[in-house]
C-alpha cells in the first residue's frame, strides 16, 4: 500500500525574520514589493523558446533535464547523468517519466537547498500541486503536471505574462544573427522586452581548442577581415554594434580570474599572429585574454554596452562527463578570485570614465567585503552583482547584503540576478530575494538604523530602480 503523501504548502512567511516583531515591518515591506515587475537583466533562457511558443513537451524537459541545479544534485545521489537525458534532446515519454521519477525519488536530496525551495514555489504556485513529491506519488505528479502543460495558459509566452516579466535578457554568442530576437520584436502580438547579452569568451581565449574555428566564423559574420589583429578588433567591435543596434545593453564575460592588462600593440599582434598559427604558449593565450579584457573595457566606453564580469569557475571539473554530456552539465566548480589588483589597470585607465559600467560577480564570497563592496563604494562605474550560482541561496544572500550594504550602501548593489536556464523557477527566484532584502531590511528598521519609509524606498529601489541603472535599463 503507498505510503500517505505530505502536503506541499509554502509558508506565507518563508524565509522572513523569525522574530514576531522584525517580521511584522519585514510583511509590509515585502508587500510593497512582490507583485513589482521582474527585470531580469542576465539569464540564459533561449529567446526561440517565446517566439515559437510551443506547449512545453513534459514536466522531465521543463524542470528536471535542462536545469544543473537539479541533475547535478541528482548525480551526486548516485543516479547516471544517463537516466535524466542530459545532453540529450527531447525524451521519449517513458525515459522522461524515469527522469521525474528519479527526482521525486530523491526529494530528500533538496533539502535546505534554494532548489527545494525554487520547487515548492513552482509547484504549488504555478501547477497547482498539493502533495510533496516522493516514490509513492511521481507518476500521479507527473500526469497532473503533463496535463496542465498541455493547456494554452501554461505554454511560454502566457507564463511569461503571468509571471510579471518586464525585461528579459538572453545570453548570446556575437556571431549570432539575433533573428529570435528581430522576430520578437517584430511581432504584433508581442510586447514584452527581450533583449540579448554579448557573450565573446570563445573568441578571447586562444588556449580553447576551438579558438581559430571561432575567430574565422567571426570574420565570416562581421564580413572584417580577421587574419589580422587589427581585424579581430574591428571585427568584434563590428558585432558588438550589431548587438546594441538590437537591443543589448551588456557584455557578459566568464573567464577564470579578472586580470586585465593591456600588451602593447605589436605584442598583441605578435602572440594573436602565434595563436591562429597554433604556436602560441599557454602563458602567450593567458596574456592575450587579459589584454583582450582590458579591450573590451575600452570598447564599452565607446559602445555603453554594461561589462559584466562573472570569473572563477573551473569549467567541466570532471572531463569524462564533459566528453559524454558536454558543457553546463553540473560539474563546473567556483575557484578563488582576486580583484583589486586584478581590475587596476582597467580602472585605472576607465573607472571614472562617463560611458563605462562594470558589474562584478562573484562565487568566492570573501572578496564581497574585502574587495567588491570598497571598489564599488569608490569608483562610480562599479556595481556589486547580486549571488548568483552558487551563491543564490537564502544564508549567501543574507551575508552579501551585510558584507555589501556598510562600505558601499543600497544603491551600488545590480539588484537581483536569476541567471537562470529554468524558465519557470524565474518568479521563484526573484520573489526569494525580495523576501530576504524586506527582511534585512526590516532588521536595520528594528535596531533604529533606518526609517521604515527609507526601508520601504530601498527596497523598491533594489526590485526596480537598481537593475535599471546598473544595466543600462
Amino acid at each position: 500500500m503507498p505510503r500517505s503523501t505530505s502536503p506541499l504548502q509554502p509558508h506565507p512567511d518563508r524565509l522572513l525574520p523569525a522574530d514576531p516583531g522584525v517580521r511584522a515591518i519585514a510583511r509590509r515591506l515585502y508587500d510593497a514589493v512582490r507583485e513589482l515587475p521582474i527585470i531580469s537583466p542576465h539569464g540564459h533562457v533561449d529567446p526561440r523558446l517565446l517566439l515559437t511558443d510551443e506547449p512545453f513537451r513534459d514536466p522531465a524537459s521543463l524542470l528536471v533535464t535542462p536545469d544543473h541545479y537539479v541533475t547535478r544534485m541528482l548525480h551526486a545521489s548516485g543516479v547516471p547523468l544517463a537516466e535524466l537525458g542530459v545532453g540529450r534532446g527531447p525524451l521519449p515519454e517513458p525515459e522522461a517519466r524515469r527522469a521525474w521519477r528519479h527526482l521525486c525519488s530523491h526529494w530528500a536530496a533538496f533539502r535546505g537547498t534554494p532548489v527545494r525551495y525554487w520547487f515548492d514555489a513552482e509547484l504549488s504556485e504555478i501547477f497547482g500541486v498539493t502533495e510533496r513529491p516522493s516514490a509513492d506519488n511521481a507518476d500521479r505528479l507527473y500526469d497532473q503536471i503533463a496535463e496542465r502543460l498541455a493547456q494554452e495558459k501554461f505554454r511560454p509566452r502566457a507564463l511569461f505574462q503571468r509571471f510579471g516579466i518586464e525585461v528579459l535578457a538572453t545570453t548570446d554568442d556575437p556571431c549570432d544573427d539575433l533573428s529570435a530576437h528581430r522576430a520578437l520584436v517584430d511581432d504584433p502580438a508581442w510586447s514584452a522586452r527581450v533583449i540579448p547579452t554579448f557573450r565573446p569568451d570563445r573568441y578571447l581565449e586562444p588556449d580553447r581548442a576551438d579558438w581559430r574555428e571561432s575567430v574565422t566564423r567571426l570574420g565570416e559574420v562581421s564580413g572584417v577581415d580577421t587574419g589580422s589583429y587589427d581585424g579581430y578588433l574591428s571585427a568584434l567591435a563590428a558585432r558588438r554594434r550589431y548587438f546594441v543596434e538590437h537591443g543589448a545593453t551588456s557584455a557578459d564575460h566568464s573567464h577564470l580570474d579578472v586580470r586585465a592588462e593591456p600588451l602593447p600593440a605589436d605584442e598583441a599582434a605578435r602572440i594573436y599572429a602565434a595563436a591562429l598559427g597554433g604556436t602560441a604558449t599557454a602563458a602567450e593565450a593567458t596574456a592575450f585574454r587579459r589584454n583582450m579584457l582590458f579591450e573590451m573595457a575600452r570598447m564599452s566606453t565607446e559602445d555603453g554596452l554594461v561589462m559584466t564580469l562573472h570569473p572563477a569557475v573551473h569549467r567541466n571539473h570532471h572531463t569524462p562527463t564533459y566528453e559524454r554530456f558536454g558543457a553546463d552539465t553540473g560539474h563546473d566548480i567556483p575557484v578563488q578570485v582576486e580583484f583589486t589588483q586584478a581590475l587596476q589597470p582597467m580602472l585605472n585607465a576607465f573607472g571614472t570614465h562617463p560611458d563605462f559600467q562594470l558589474v562584478l560577480f562573484t562565487l568566492d564570497e570573501t572578496v564581497f567585503s574585502r574587495e567588491i563592496a570598497p571598489l564599488a563604494g569608490f569608483y562610480p562605474s562599479v556595481y556589486a552583482g547580486a549571488p548568483w550560482w552558487f551563491l543564490d541561496a537564502p544564508d549567501a544572500i543574507r551575508r552579501y547584503r551585510r558584507a555589501v550594504t556598510e562600505t558601499a550602501g543600497f544603491s551600488r548593489a545590480s539588484g537581483f540576478i536569476d541567471d537562470t536556464r529554468a524558465f519557470c523557477s524565474i518568479p521563484a527566484r526573484h520573489d526569494m530575494s525580495r523576501r530576504l532584502d524586506s527582511g534585512v531590511l526590516a532588521e536595520l528598521v528594528a535596531e533604529h538604523r533606518l526609517d521604515e519609509d527609507e526601508a520601504l524606498e530601498t527596497a523598491v529601489g533594489l526590485v526596480a530602480g537598481n537593475p535599471r541603472k546598473a544595466f543600462k535599463l
